[in-house]
């Protein structure tokens, strides 16, 4: 049976017009239907945001969780079907402040799961306050004098912390994010994609026409991928010009999942439980 977008298509959105949730969404379901993912194959985890509802408009197997936690879930729900394509979906709240800790451990095991940023450089589910990639002198609710607290570089500290695939694409050029996702998924292992996207209500600094005349594709520049050296300086290059792509790679590192010889043969859900092996369990403890 041929997948096609029908297939993914799910609630009415509630994003403000002209977001760039949309770009990001309907980029996702493109990806997926040019590789032929169905959807019941197919796991989108999220937390809280705006970005958080991103899994309530698809039509596939979805979780919704705690602010910050999308990561764990993840990695957990692919260790119960290795053979489940699993997407953790997150703005840069979630995911470099409530979530930062998390997404340096996942970095660490590199579960075999696609991580997409939804990086508008605020918090606009709680109405505009400042997040941590907003731009220095950046005036916000809460830093009504400006940013004094320094941008924070995802790019830049997922390469130094050895992340296999880091990249960077932009809500407004979908092509692109369409063939960067779909080298994510076929990337075997922790895939993570910082997706610069404005923000039309609350970010009135980093909007669309401000990101098209500063944004390049590193693929344009003959970068070489498997550089560490060169993703790292790339990933410093931030305001008159601003690179996307991917910025580094590397297949060599075992996945998480592959180091638990239990899910070797076949997925945890789809092995028999033995109801005597809980019993002496329980009694174990008792």
């Amino acid at each position: 049976m041929t997948v096609t977008i029908e297939d993914y298509h799910g609630e009415e959105t509630a994003w403000c017009q002209g977001c760039g949730n949309f770009g990001i969404l309907s980029a996702l379901k493109k990806a997926l239907v040019e590789l032929q993912i169905p959807p019941y194959e197919v796991l989108i985890v999220s937390g809280i945001g705006q970005a958080g509802k991103l899994p309530h408009y698809m039509k596939c197997n979805t979780f919704n969780g705690l602010h910050g936690r999308t990561l764990p879930v993840a990695t957990a729900a692919k260790l119960v079907n290795n053979h489940l394509n699993v997407f953790a979906v997150g703005g840069d709240g979630d995911g470099y402040a409530e979530g930062g800790n998390h997404f340096m451990h996942t970095i660490r095991r590199n579960p075999n799961i696609k991580y997409l940023v939804h990086n508008n450089q605020i918090y606009a589910l709680t109405k505009g306050q400042a997040s941590p990639t907003s731009d220095v002198g950046f005036v916000t609710k809460t830093t009504p004098g400006g940013v004094t607290a320094k941008q924070l570089n995802p790019i830049a500290l997922a390469v130094t912390l050895g992340a296999t695939f880091v990249a960077r694409s932009f809500s407004g050029d979908i092509p692109h994010l369409v063939q960067t996702i779909k080298a994510a998924v076929q990337h075997r292992g922790f895939a993570y994609i910082d997706i610069l996207q404005p923000c039309v209500t609350f970010n009135h600094l980093n909007t669309y026409s401000w990101y098209l005349k500063r944004i390049y594709k590193l693929e344009n520049e003959h970068h070489n991928t498997s550089d560490i050296e060169a993703a790292y300086r790339k990933a410093h290059e931030w305001g008159d010009r601003i690179p996307i792509g991917i910025f580094y790679q590397n297949q060599q590192q075992p996945t998480y999942e592959e180091q638990f010889p239990v899910i070797k043969e076949q997925p945890l859900v789809k092995q028999p439980i033995d109801p005597k092996q809980y019993e002496k369990l329980i009694q174990d403890f008792l």
